[in-house]
């Protein structure tokens, strides 16, 4: 019995191993798959950024611009900072609403938690960052879009929200990052549908090149080439 219980357990650790490496092994290969191929950068626009923290991407925009004001969208973004100043971009990402408010470090994930992502996933919210007058790095890289290219970025991020006639009724969460404010969002976290995917799909539609399948930060941060500073 022992013998057997013990084949039993080697045999779900085997299978669990291998369908770890098949997800990234997917992720890979499927984030190696392009997509806007012909796209490149304008000489001059509107500048957007690429974030990281090397699990989660985001992307970060002016908060004003000739395109779009998301002070109009998003109320957090006319407060004034902890230092006093308004920010001047946002930072705009997506994904599981439980992370995104309980799970400040990965030691903060519950077990239970890690459980329902990968079997079910759960509701998704925005999370929306404020910077001022950001600067560039490894890890926080710049892009120039043409007007149109920011005009499709925009519509593709409010597609994902609730519809709501005055911004100020759109439900919203404090965060446990006091720089940041949660907003409620339209769709499904999942792990074939993840912040990343979001992001690599927002900036592929406003026809960015982009891999197909962006579950990892890696798999989007590969298409947008380092910069230090803003355009």
């Amino acid at each position: 019995m022992l013998k057997l219980l013990g084949r039993i357990v080697w045999g779900l650790a085997g299978a669990l191993a291998l369908i770890v490496a098949g997800f990234f092994l997917s992720a890979w290969v499927g984030s190696s798959i392009p997509r806007n191929g012909d796209w490149k950068e304008a000489e001059t626009g509107i500048p957007i950024m690429v974030e990281t923290n090397g699990v989660h991407t985001g992307i970060v925009m002016p908060v004003v611009t000739s395109v779009k004001d998301w002070r109009e969208t998003f109320p957090s973004a006319s407060e004034h900072m902890r230092e006093g100043m308004k920010p001047t971009h946002i930072s705009v990402g997506w994904g599981d609403r439980e992370v995104f408010l309980t799970v400040p470090t990965w030691g903060d994930l519950k077990a239970s938690t890690a459980v329902r992502i990968a079997t079910q996933g759960g509701p998704a919210v925005m999370r929306i960052g404020h910077y001022y007058r950001p600067t560039g790095g490894p890890n926080h890289r710049w892009v120039v879009l043409r007007e149109e290219e920011y005009a499709r970025l925009v519509a593709r991020i409010e597609a994902g929200l609730p519809l709501v006639e005055d911004p100020h009724d759109r439900g919203s969460h404090d965060s446990f990052d006091p720089t940041a404010r949660v907003y409620d969002s339209i769709g499904h976290y999942t792990l074939g549908n993840t912040c990343n995917q979001w992001v690599g799909d927002t900036l592929a539609t406003a026809g960015i090149e982009m891999g197909l399948w962006t579950p990892l930060a890696g798999g989007v941060m590969k298409w947008i080439p380092e910069s230090g500073a803003e355009p």
